[in-house]
């Protein structure tokens, strides 16, 4: 997979999240993504810099513009170095949380992406990459 484009974004605020939520709308035009598939790679990068910042305490926004092939695709990775998630099973379920929210920012990422990895480890930090390709 060859890495086109990339930049790194702090997630600090809640500004920050809006700017990240701009820039994947701004690379998904970029790549050709159908309005559809940009709605839910906006909405998935939204819900996991809200969990980077909510849970991880802040971190990062990696977004990449990948090729594979003849396939376009953006490559995103939110990263914190927060307090991590103990049960990753659990985390994933439709309806759980561990806050206040509906407990559908994990598991509806992962459904509104064609790729999705998860890397937890209590008090280490989380990496979440996600990917929707063209």
């Amino acid at each position: 997979m060859a890495v086109v484009r990339d930049d790194v974004m702090p997630v600090r605020s809640s500004d920050d999240i809006v700017r990240v939520r701009q820039e994947v709308r701004a690379r998904a035009i970029e790549i050709g993504l159908s309005l559809v598939d940009q709605t839910k790679i906006v909405t998935a990068a939204s819900e996991l810099a809200r969990n980077t910042l909510d849970y991880g305490g802040g971190g990062t926004a990696r977004l990449e513009i990948v090729h594979e092939g003849m396939r376009r695709g953006l490559r995103l990775t939110f990263e914190d170095e927060g307090p991590g998630i103990p049960d990753i099973a659990l985390a994933l379920k439709d309806g759980w949380t561990s806050g206040k929210g509906l407990g559908l920012g994990l598991s509806g990422a992962r459904r509104l992406s064609n790729e999705f990895t998860l890397d937890s480890r209590p008090g280490e930090g989380t990496r979440v990459t996600i990917v929707r390709w063209s």
